[in-house]
């Protein structure tokens, strides 16, 4: 009896030895690598070996590495943190896991793409993300709006936003605004010409009349940005030429360099100022012009009116309700 309980002592002074041992050689290793942190790491990277370690239910594991993906983020985003280190990585697997998981395309995007803490601010790795996922199902006519998105709010490229909407409004069973949206993207961008088809396939083809109307204030807009720098063109041209500053249309027609007075879509004559600035008579009625303008006037990137009936119309569609909300 007396030995058992010497045995018992002696092994629980040897555990507890261990244990303090254990404790300290831990306590080292954090030392070395004050900055490491056990969440950040990534023990299995690869998609093919967790697919074969599924035993056929990769989709369960696409699942449960989404999942994993989103309570990442939202652990990080709690705590407004700057690094999102796991999150491509996770998303990665996801994704490779399950290359139909639109859900994490979508949402995996957006976690990507917001500046930080909302986000781990790598718009570019959002957009691999969302092509990779373009790729894998070209049906998805949504990816293109969230492609369109990430242009849009994080780099501030209208032009690549109206080409990627532009993309996405060509499969079938797309919702009818993107075909507009990137219409009016192009435009803001500056790519006229873009512009231009977009509108005018878009009168040509369309029959509800509030889109109608909205590509007819676009394609006057596009007509009165280009005219004004045409006409202001040609009154410094005769003021070189003549050293005399017209002060009015009807002296360039009296000298022939006009044939008549010109007139804004409208059919209102633009006004010439005293400082060769050419107006248009009333900017109300020609909302999205850039040119023309008086000065201190801000070009409408939206007709008021137009802009509150397609907020409305496009409350269904949550992918296209957030271009039109921003």
């Amino acid at each position: 009896m007396r030995h058992s309980w010497k045995r018992t002592l002696v092994c629980s002074l040897l555990l507890a030895a261990c244990l303090y041992g254990s404790a300290r050689e831990l306590r080292t290793v954090q030392a070395m690598r004050p900055t490491a942190r056990i969440e950040e790491v990534l023990y299995i990277s690869s998609p093919d070996f967790v697919r074969r370690m599924s035993l056929g239910y990769s989709g369960l594991a696409a699942d449960i590495y989404w999942t994993r993906a989103v309570q990442y983020f939202g652990r990080k985003h709690i705590f407004r943190s700057n690094r999102y280190d796991l999150l491509d990585p996770l998303l990665r697997l996801a994704t490779d896991l399950d290359p139909k998981l639109v859900v994490g395309y979508h949402f995996g995007s957006v976690f990507l793409a917001q500046k930080p803490p909302h986000g781990a601010g790598e718009p570019y790795k959002a957009i691999e993300l969302v092509k990779r996922g373009i790729e894998r199902n070209p049906r998805e006519w949504q990816l293109w709006v969230d492609l369109a998105f990430i242009h849009y709010m994080e780099l501030n490229d209208f032009v690549a936003a109206a080409h990627a909407l532009e993309q996405g409004s060509t499969i079938p069973g797309a919702h009818q605004f993107l075909k507009t949206t990137a219409a009016a993207m192009a435009q803001r961008g500056g790519d006229r010409e873009t512009a231009r088809k977009l509108w005018s396939y878009t009168l040509e083809t369309t029959k509800d009349p509030l889109i109608r109307e909205n590509a007819v204030k676009h394609l006057r807009a596009l007509e009165v940005d280009d005219v004004v720098p045409q006409l202001e063109t040609l009154v410094r041209n005769f003021h070189q030429r003549s050293s005399v500053q017209p002060r009015s249309f009807a002296e360039l027609v009296a000298a022939g360099w006009l044939r008549r007075i010109p007139v804004d879509p409208l059919g209102r004559p633009y006004k010439l100022m005293a400082d060769g600035r050419v107006e248009v008579a009333d900017p109300d009625p020609l909302p999205f012009i850039t040119k023309g303008l008086p000065p201190g006037r801000e070009p409408s990137i939206f007709d008021e009116h137009g802009a509150r009936a397609l907020r409305e119309k496009s409350k269904d569609d949550p992918g296209t309700k957030k271009l039109f909300h921003h």
